[in-house]
């Protein structure tokens, strides 16, 4: 496991979470070598169980401290945590903070906080798209990187190096919420004229963000070392049970892909 105590002023922080992606889709993707770019990264996913089960509820979980809760290991020590009693999953190699939040507490340890957002609940376009995006030093959302463009990835990860060149030198804590495996995703599969989103374009759209991902990792590299997180805030369903969507509780919106490493 990752000692976190070791990251205060020697790593910055990469923090990517894949909206919507589910485990199971995840994981084909990478046996299949769809993803080559995540697969050099780390070899395979780790199935965990995501601490809510829409976008909201999980980042707020996420910047508390509680990241996607391991299968296999559900009380295995946590990276980040908050203080507060009776906490049985930090350790001795869990980064403690005395604030609201992570962001919060990152930020007082002197990094620049920086949120790109993706889908309605990073948008800046009403108090509640404001809630997330504000616990951040400086916070950025365009149409252009939400959920209707093709193109979504790219315009984040390009966005989001700009504005950290222009920093004053300092270590950062990067946030994006990638949008594009969100419905709709149906125009990643080329003659889609239905128009229906499926499994299949969910893994289409993975696919389309794995391509893009080395022009982040790539300049992360020239940037000293980078502890990188990246995972899924809750899946979805495509008809499972007769389910479709998520904020409901089933195992295809619970299970997501989770990795960290560093870079």
């Amino acid at each position: 496991m990752i000692n976190a105590k070791e990251i205060p002023g020697n790593q910055n922080v990469v923090f990517i979470s894949l909206d919507t992606l589910r485990y199971d889709v995840a994981q084909k993707a990478m046996d299949e070598n769809k993803t080559p770019n995540l697969k050099a990264l780390f070899g395979q996913w780790e199935a965990r169980h995501s601490p809510g089960s829409f976008t909201y509820a999980a980042h707020h979980a996420f910047f508390a401290g509680f990241l996607p809760t391991p299968v296999n290991e559900p009380q295995q020590e946590r990276l980040f945590s908050l203080e507060f009693e009776g906490s049985t999953t930090s350790g001795s190699r869990t980064l403690s903070f005395d604030n609201e939040t992570l962001i919060e507490g990152f930020k007082s340890i002197g990094y620049h906080t920086l949120c790109i957002g993706g889908v309605g609940f990073f948008n800046k376009k009403t108090p509640l798209g404001n809630v997330i995006p504000n616990m951040f030093c400086e916070s950025h959302w365009k149409p252009s990187f939400g959920v209707t463009d093709k193109q979504s990835t790219k315009n984040q990860i390009e966005y989001a190096i700009n504005r950290l060149v222009k920093r004053n030198k300092e270590k950062f804590f990067l946030f994006i919420n990638i949008s594009a495996i969100h419905q709709p995703n149906y125009f990643y599969q080329i003659g889609n004229e239905t128009k229906q989103d499926s499994i299949e374009t969910h893994q289409l759209a993975l696919e389309y963000v794995d391509q893009q991902l080395p022009i982040l990792f790539d300049w992360l590299k020239t940037q000293g070392t980078n502890l990188v997180i990246l995972c899924s805030d809750h899946g979805t369903s495509y008809g499972e049970d007769n389910y479709y969507g998520h904020r409901l509780a089933h195992p295809v919106v619970w299970t997501v892909p989770h990795a960290e490493f560093i870079l």
